[in-house]
């Protein structure tokens, strides 16, 4: 061996032994092998972040940012509602939750697919009595095998085709991956849904119960078509039944209807008062083609402003010069005592809200404020002068608002916050306060310990301890956070589905894979321009858009492909195919095959599957020149094999992230990954034997 190649492979043996080993994280571990090959002369400082530019890097980067698109529209939401059933057995549950998860796998980022159907997948584990972990390992798997299946899928599919790219053999298509990989995970979804889940050790949530803001109470509006219309309410609540939500309340023509009249039929136009939990609602919403009432695309909140009074600054400035002008003020205003005593309740404060047996408001026992009025000495302008201004100007003011108001709107989030003991916001009710007019925020649902609301949201006066669910942008809520002393929760992935969004994501998607597949553009430049469309359509909020991108993942693949490059230039990967086939393989082509796909499934145990890809498509090509048969082959069996991390919680993303949620400990994973390694060799190596013969 030459010196190169000496130095190379010992740079490759320490990364691989930290990538094991763990003291830094994988993206520190890939960027010291790049330097370490600068350093020592092996690329040229010029050329060492060619890798960044490479297709493989840009394209994996604009697949998170469709995924997350994918996920914020709700597009896949209501598609998993629709597929997993609501009744039947536990197999039937899990068979069709996992190859939802394997299917959705190959167009977006199986990391997202995963997360997306995490809720869904407790909600099964709930409903049919089992660990959680019973239900999102198979999923986790599931959405693992799905990745193999197109060009998309995941990351070392990508380097896989940019190494034959550098081969000179031309990038793979967008489907060449799917023969084998569409047999190896549908013969993976059956085993995970008729044998392997009931091998999953069964472990409790780690940490069950340890937060609980409770159930919310949310207002929705009927529309012309949606499913709830001549729907009695008795319907509507078998029809709900399975989301863990409940109708309590029905508001039709401004008057609120009691819920004692089962066979009441709901119109277009009414408010449905819906208690679930904030993970429910976008299930909830999609089940029965409902809009949140307080959405700022419906204008209900800006009706509701302008109807209601207003409490000036005065207010605030008066709040600030003590108890005993706040307490006059309120008497002024006609609040009602417990407004006031919530006040001396301080120490309600917000660890009670980590109390599971949280219930919801019972607005019927809260006195509602009349609109605040303006006292004599108040310093606001009068009507006249009021007037005034709108002649001179005001209209255009307003114009400028409502063109704000529609910029920001696809930057909305929500977001939960807590209402402090010392808070401006108790006694007071959303509608007194003019949210959407004043800070361009809307309240959705509202939950308290006490008993349930069945009241307008809009009119509820606020108390210490309450938790608001927020919609508005993430600098508006913000500032009305601090402006008005409330303390935001823990964020959690509570999204609402917005059905327009929802298909121009999907179209656009399609029309990205379609160029991909049918050659009309290469992968990076289709996906880099459904990514543009994205933006131009406000799919990602724009000032969130960069967040989707996991820049680990990007610097480790950006750094590894130029390492793995070395490997090849100094004739290092050579060596190493040399040394597999004739100690090992003994120039036999077909156990060549397997222990290249039996190595990187081992080696993607316990690295990274990209930096794994990397490191063996190198040796892979090598040995395949040496044996004088069809690289592809060889290829594809990096591809299955960096794709197939099922014995450790540390080889996949997705198995670190159901770790917590299933209770897990580092063993767990092998009593059904070993058995799952084990079948996809066995149907992997004839399926590249017959697909891409050697």
């Amino acid at each position: 061996m030459t010196v190169d190649q000496i130095i190379i492979l010992l740079i490759l043996a320490v990364t691989i032994v930290l990538f094991i080993w763990g003291p830094w994280r994988h993206d520190m571990v890939a960027l010291a092998s790049l330097l370490a090959c600068v350093f020592v002369g092996l690329i040229e400082p010029e050329d060492a972040f060619t890798g960044f530019g490479h297709p493989a890097v840009v394209t994996v980067a604009c697949v998170l940012i469709l995924s997350r698109g994918l996920q914020n529209t709700g597009a896949m939401d209501a598609l998993a509602q629709k597929v997993v059933p609501k009744k039947g057995g536990i197999t039937l549950a899990i068979a069709a939750l996992t190859a939802l998860g394997a299917g959705m796998s190959g167009f977006m980022n199986n990391v997202g697919a995963m997360a997306l159907l995490m809720p869904v997948a407790t909600d099964l584990a709930d409903r049919y009595q089992l660990p959680p972990g019973k239900v999102l390992m198979p999923l986790s798997f599931g959405t693992i095998l799905g990745g193999m299946t197109t060009l998309i899928g995941t990351p070392p599919n990508l380097i896989v085709s940019g190494f034959r790219a550098s081969a000179g053999a031309g990038s793979y298509g967008m489907f060449d991956f799917t023969p084998v990989g569409l047999v190896v995970a549908l013969v993976g979804v059956l085993f995970v849904a008729l044998i392997g889940w009931r091998l999953v050790p069964a472990r409790t949530q780690a940490g069950a119960g340890s937060f609980d803001t409770g159930r919310y109470i949310t207002e929705a509006l009927v529309k012309e078509k949606s499913a709830a219309i001549d729907k009695s309410l008795a319907e509507l609540v078998r029809m709900i039944g399975d989301e863990d939500a409940q109708v309590i309340g029905l508001v039709h023509n401004n008057a609120r209807v009691s819920t004692a009249m089962p066979g009441l039929r709901v119109r277009a136009g009414d408010l449905l008062v819906i208690e679930s939990e904030p993970e429910s609602l976008a299930a909830v919403l999609s089940s029965l083609g409902l809009t949140l009432a307080a959405d700022p695309t419906n204008g209900d909140e800006d009706t509701a402003d302008k109807k209601s009074g207003d409490k000036d600054q005065k207010d605030k400035d008066q709040k600030d010069k003590g108890p005993e002008v706040n307490e006059a003020n309120k008497e002024d205003e006609g609040e009602p005592d417990s407004g006031a005593k919530a006040v001396d309740k301080a120490p309600v404060a917000v660890s009670k809200l980590a109390d599971p047996s949280r219930e919801i408001v019972d607005v019927d026992a809260v006195e509602i404020p009349p609109e605040l009025t303006r006292s004599d000495n108040d310093s606001s302008p009068s009507e006249s002068e009021v007037e005034e201004q709108k002649e001179s100007g005001g209209e255009e003011e307003s114009r400028d608002k409502e063109e704000k108001r529609a910029r920001d709107r696809a930057d909305v989030v929500l977001r939960e916050l807590v209402v402090l003991p010392d808070s401006y916001l108790i006694g007071r009710s959303a509608e007194n306060l003019r949210l959407a007019g004043r800070y361009e925020i809307n309240l959705l649902a509202l939950s308290r310990q006490g008993r349930r609301s069945v009241k307008r949201l809009r009119s509820t006066a606020l108390k210490s301890g309450d938790a608001l669910l927020m919609m508005g942008t993430e600098e508006n809520l913000r500032n009305f956070a601090n402006e008005q002393r409330c303390v935001p929760l823990a964020q959690r992935d509570i999204t609402i589905p917005n059905k327009e969004k929802a298909y121009v994501a999907l179209v656009s998607m399609g029309l990205a894979v379609a160029g991909a597949a049918f050659g009309l553009l290469p992968a990076a430049i289709s996906f880099a321009t459904c990514v543009l469309a994205f933006m131009a359509l406000k799919v990602v909020p724009l000032r969130s858009m960069y967040e989707a991108i996991d820049g680990s993942v990007i610097v480790l693949l950006g750094a590894l492909i130029a390492v793995a490059e070395v490997m090849g230039s100094t004739g290092a990967a050579d060596v190493v195919a040399k040394s597999m086939l004739d100690n090992l393989a003994q120039g036999n082509p077909v156990f060549a095959l397997v222990l290249i796909l039996v190595v990187t499934m081992t080696l993607s145990d316990f690295m990274n599957n990209a930096a794994t890809a990397a490191v063996m498509c190198a040796i892979a090509l090598s040995a395949a020149d040496q044996l004088n048969v069809n690289p592809d082959s060889f290829l594809m069996a990096v591809a299955i094999g960096a794709s197939c991390a099922f014995l450790t919680p540390v080889g996949h993303q997705n198995n670190t992230l159901i770790l917590g949620p299933g209770g897990f400990r580092f063993g767990d994973y092998w009593p059904m990954g070993l058995p799952m390694e084990i079948i996809v060799l066995s149907v992997a190596v004839p399926m590249l034997l017959w697909v891409w013969p050697l």
